[in-house]
């Protein structure tokens, strides 16, 4: 989005304005209970005096309302590409240019991993010979955060249900996840990369190696070395299959 586009007008906007405001407004309500429906929710609660309710969600109630419960009944990658529509899930949408599915969707209008570290991310593959088209890469999040800073929690909490579906749906024969946010939003644990990189680790049945963010190596160039040892265990991997 240009700077011109972020630029409050002089004068205030015309009634037709807030109408088209109350419209969009009106439409992400309904996309939200949408939503609701799809997860199981069939009744938005009123809100009780505080200490009134119970204090714990029950195993079940708790399971509703997890990311798992939210995943969509995508059969495809292209269905599910639809099911995420023109996202406003969280505040990412009001900034993005396109929405970053994953390469992999010939519907897809946003590329993830481009630029520099794109450019690493294609050679580290071709080190492996395996060309960005024969692998499936996705982000964590879908819409580039402004100024490519980290994702916050409810960002990613936003955009996980999709990541998994779309891991679901691809059935990779191995998972490399890259950086901190992939590797603890999909094995949901809050230690250091550091610690849980270089080691084989299972999502869902899957084999999954963490590492480095390219991002990072770019930053840390001396780290190479261990990314490429990570590496070497995803080919072994491979050729044991």
């Amino acid at each position: 989005m240009s700077n011109d586009a972020r630029m409050l007008p002089v004068e205030p906007p015309a009634p037709v304005d807030d109408r088209e405001e109350l419209r969009m407004m009106v439409s992400a309500l309904r996309r939200h209970l949408q939503w609701k429906a799809r997860a199981g929710i069939r009744v938005i609660a009123k809100g009780r005096p505080a200490g009134t309710g119970p204090k714990t969600m029950t195993p079940i109630n708790a399971e509703l309302f997890s990311a798992a419960a939210a995943a969509p009944e995508a059969r495809t990658l292209e269905e599910l590409r639809d099911h995420i529509g023109d996202c406003r899930r969280c505040k990412l949408w009001s900034g993005r240019t396109h929405l970053v599915f994953g390469v992999g969707n010939p519907r897809e209008t946003g590329r993830p991993f481009v630029g520099k570290a794109g450019e690493l991310l294609t050679k580290i593959l071709a080190a492996i010979e395996l060309p960005r088209e024969q692998v499936f890469i996705c982000n964590v999040v879908k819409c580039r955060p402004p100024e490519n800073r980290n994702p916050e929690p409810d960002e990613v909490e936003s955009c996980e249900p999709f990541l998994k579906k779309q891991i679901e749906l691809v059935q990779p024969k191995v998972i490399v996840a890259l950086g901190k946010f992939a590797v603890q939003s999909l094995l949901q644990s809050k230690q250091a990369i550091s610690r849980l990189r270089g080691q084989w680790h299972d999502y869902q049945g899957v084999r999954l190696m963490p590492t480095f963010h390219p991002a990072y190596l770019l930053r840390n160039p001396g780290d190479k070395k261990l990314v490429w040892e990570d590496i070497k265990k995803v080919i072994q991997e491979l050729k044991s299959r």
